[in-house]
């Protein structure tokens, strides 16, 4: 019996797409709440200064990240937020500070956005931790998002150290390694799933 090729982005991005869209509005809802459980349960959230946290695309599945925003507003953590907001060359990301008085938009995608002006920009060598999107994650913590790059050069950018915790709204532990995993891909730290915590 002839052996399977390893996965590809491409492949399980297709794939993920269309498990993720097969979601209905309660699971996700219920698999977003799980997610911020399992996220201050396993990580001393309030021991980060700066928290990177991306804005969920509802249209797509993401995960409910303002489950765990508010959560961080409604405790009063020291914990600061900052939001990504996709800049005019259509390849970086910059980032400013969340708060309940922040001024959103929504950018082409429809992901919404802080409003660079008033808002304060975060350099990426501030934060502390980051939350990261993703459709698939492997073994080594490789992971598959929407194939932009956006977050890979934005985790380059980031201290040494810094843990990078993706978070899946999709019920599956990682999987198979990729088969073209590229040299500027910036693995994760830990993979956050509804049900489970791994770290790479």
């Amino acid at each position: 019996m002839s052996r399977q090729p390893p996965p590809t982005k491409p492949t399980l991005r297709r794939a993920a797409l269309a498990r993720r869209q097969a979601l209905g509005p309660a699971e996700v809802a219920r698999h977003s709440e799980a997610l911020a459980q399992q996220l201050f349960a396993q990580f001393e959230v309030a021991g980060w200064q700066w928290l990177h946290v991306f804005l969920p695309l509802v249209a797509k599945h993401e995960p409910d990240t303002w489950l765990l925003i508010r959560r961080i507003w409604a405790e009063r953590l020291a914990t600061r937020l900052a939001a990504p907001v996709v800049q005019p060359d259509g390849t970086t990301l910059r980032h400013y500070e969340l708060t309940p008085a922040t001024l959103l938009q929504s950018n082409r995608w429809g992901i919404p956005e802080p409003v660079p002006n008033p808002a304060t920009e975060v350099a990426p060598a501030q934060l502390d931790a980051g939350l990261v999107p993703l459709l698939y994650c492997d073994r080594a913590g490789q992971r598959v998002g929407y194939g932009g790059g956006f977050y890979d050069r934005f985790l380059a950018e980031c201290r040494p150290g810094t843990p990078f915790i993706g978070l899946s709204v999709l019920d599956e532990p990682p999987g198979e390694l990729l088969a073209d995993v590229l040299p500027t891909d910036v693995p994760l730290t830990a993979c956050v799933t509804p049900s489970g915590v791994w770290n790479f």
